[in-house]
C-alpha cells in the first residue's frame, strides 16, 4: 500500500502543482484519478469540506488545498532536495506572496478573458496585463521565480505555461504577447521544459477539446 497517494483529475492545474512538487522532490506516490461529475466515496471522505481535488493522503491522513499541500510536502520531506522554499525568512515570505498574487490577481482575470468576448474580454485583458507587469519585473535576472531552480512560486504559476497557449488557440486571442512580456514567455518555456516537469503535462489535444466545449457552454448561458 502506497504511503503517499494523490487524488487528482487528468486536467486540474491545482493538482498538477502537487504532481510537480512530488516529482521534483523525488517522492514516490500513487495517483488516483477522480471524475468530478461522479465523485468517489474516498474523495468525499477525505475532503468533505470542499469535495474537490487535489487531496494528498499521507500515512492515511488527508491534506487538501494545493498551497497547503505544497507547504506540507516541503516540511515533511525537508531533507529531500531541492527545497521548494528558500531558507531566508524574507525570501520564503516573498515566494508565498507571489503564489497568492497569482491566484488572486492573475488567474481570475485570465479566466475572465477566456470566457468573455468583445468589450468584456478586452477589459479583462487590460487588467490582467497590468498585473502581469509585476511578474515581468520580478523575473528580471532570473531563470525561475525561485532563482536558478524551480520553487514554490514557480509551481504556483505553472498553469500559465500550458493553459495560456490552450486558451489562445481556443479563443484566437493573444493573451500574453512577446513584446510586452518577453521574460514571462521565456520563463513559461523554461518551466515547460524543466526536468521532472516536462513529462507531466496533460495531452494538449484533450485540453483544447475540453476548454473549447466549456467555453461554448458558458458563452451559451450569457444573456444575449
Amino acid at each position: 500500500m502506497a504511503e503517499v497517494k494523490l487524488f487528482r483529475t487528468w486536467s486540474s492545474p491545482f493538482a498538477l502543482r502537487i504532481v510537480w512538487a512530488l516529482e521534483v522532490k523525488g517522492i514516490e506516490y500513487e495517483m488516483i484519478y477522480e471524475d468530478l461529475s461522479n465523485k468517489s466515496s474516498m474523495l468525499l471522505q477525505y475532503n468533505p469540506v470542499y469535495k474537490k481535488v487535489p487531496v494528498l493522503l499521507h500515512k492515511g491522513k488527508p491534506i487538501s488545498e494545493s498551497f497547503v499541500i505544497l507547504e506540507y510536502i516541503e516540511e515533511t520531506w525537508k531533507s529531500k532536495t531541492p527545497s521548494l522554499l528558500p531558507e531566508d525568512p524574507y525570501q520564503r515570505a516573498m515566494a508565498r506572496f507571489w503564489a497568492k498574487f497569482g491566484d488572486d490577481k492573475i488567474s481570475p482575470l485570465i479566466w475572465e478573458a477566456f470566457i468573455k468576448q468583445g468589450k468584456d474580454q478586452e477589459e479583462a485583458l487590460v487588467a490582467a496585463h497590468e498585473n502581469l507587469k509585476y511578474l515581468e519585473v520580478e523575473l528580471r535576472g532570473k531563470k525561475f521565480l525561485g532563482g536558478d531552480a524551480v520553487g514554490f512560486a514557480d509551481l504556483a504559476f505553472g498553469w500559465l505555461a500550458n493553459l495560456v497557449s490552450v486558451f489562445e488557440e481556443v479563443t484566437g486571442v493573444t493573451l500574453i504577447d512577446h513584446e510586452k512580456f518577453p521574460l514571462l514567455l521565456t520563463w513559461m518555456q523554461n518551466f515547460m521544459d524543466a526536468p521532472k516537469i516536462r513529462d507531466t503535462w496533460p495531452p494538449r489535444d484533450k485540453l483544447i477539446t475540453k476548454f473549447r466545449d466549456l467555453r461554448e457552454t458558458l458563452m451559451a448561458k450569457e444573456p444575449k
